[in-house]
């Protein structure tokens, strides 16, 4: 059984690399925006409690991508305990980009049934088939999420229990 200071360090190791995954992915804009599905987002694309009009300050971008990362995570970590930091960082990434039906709704998604089957590697290979936002009904691929899914696959590959 993993104890809480192993499920901290754990869980700490993902955040970090999921974040290396968000930066380049979401790029930073200080000033809210709306998505390309029209989701009032802010700084490292995050879409908590973002105030319209507001400039926000670079401590306060990191503030939100590491508490909106950690939560995501954490999200991951309690639909599907115990996973390697690689893995978890990959699908924490994910949730943090569309929420977390990719990783814990097993009646929506094949990734997280594999998941939670113990097929890892399986599961990451689903992760870019979730490269499609819905614009107005209809399910168009977007370059951008086409290559940080890719990403995510990677990363979540290079854990061992992923092989």
């Amino acid at each position: 059984m993993e104890s809480q200071e192993d499920r901290i360090k754990r869980i700490k190791a993902a955040v970090a690399i999921a974040i290396t995954i968000a930066v380049p992915a979401e790029g930073l804009r200080r000033v809210a925006y709306h998505d390309p599905v029209g989701i009032l987002t802010v700084c490292y694309g995050s879409t908590t409690q973002v105030q319209k009009g507001k400039v926000y300050s670079l401590e306060e971008c990191w503030d939100r991508l590491d508490s909106d990362m950690q939560q995501a995570i954490l999200t991951v970590d309690r639909c599907v305990p115990g996973l390697q930091p690689h893995v978890l960082a990959a699908f924490g990434d994910a949730v943090y980009n569309i929420g977390p039906r990719i990783a814990c709704d097993t009646t929506k998604s094949t990734a997280a049934r594999l998941l939670k089957a113990g097929k890892v590697g399986e599961a990451c290979k689903q992760l870019p088939r979730w490269n499609k936002v819905n614009m107005a009904g209809i399910f168009v691929p977007l370059p951008g999420l086409t290559k940080r899914r890719n990403l995510e696959m990677l990363v979540c590959l290079g854990s061992p229990s992923a092989r």
